[in-house]
């Protein structure tokens, strides 16, 4: 990160002592799984480390290898599924479905479940 070996560590935990973050290695993970709506991205066996704010983490994640694995079915959040379900008067399995055949175009799902 910044100069030669341990001294630069040493820097860099004082500009983050100073920022009020504290960093630790998540130890024995097994796993890292990263989702998106369409795949998934498995890391196994990644050096974990977390650096901590007062308001939040930060996860940094060294992966040697990942696996990537497309979705059978796409994931929609429960706003888009609400809102197809509301448009187009229909109930939440419906419009799933319907989302799933418009790739997630929200108006494309709403124009199959009202145009016959």
């Amino acid at each position: 990160m910044m100069g030669g070996g341990r001294g630069g560590n040493r820097q860099m935990r004082r500009m983050m002592d100073k920022m009020g973050m504290d960093m630790e290695e998540v130890n024995n993970v097994q796993e890292v799984i990263i989702k998106t709506d369409k795949k998934e991205i498995i890391i196994s066996k990644p050096a974990v480390t977390e650096m901590k704010t007062k308001d939040s983490s930060i996860f940094q994640v060294v992966a040697d290898s990942i696996e990537e694995k497309e979705l059978e079915v796409q994931i929609f959040s429960d706003e888009d599924i609400s809102l197809v379900s509301q448009q187009a008067n229909v109930d939440e399995e419906a419009a799933k479905n319907a989302l799933a055949e418009a790739e997630g175009d929200l108006a494309r799902a709403i124009l199959l479940l009202t145009t016959n």
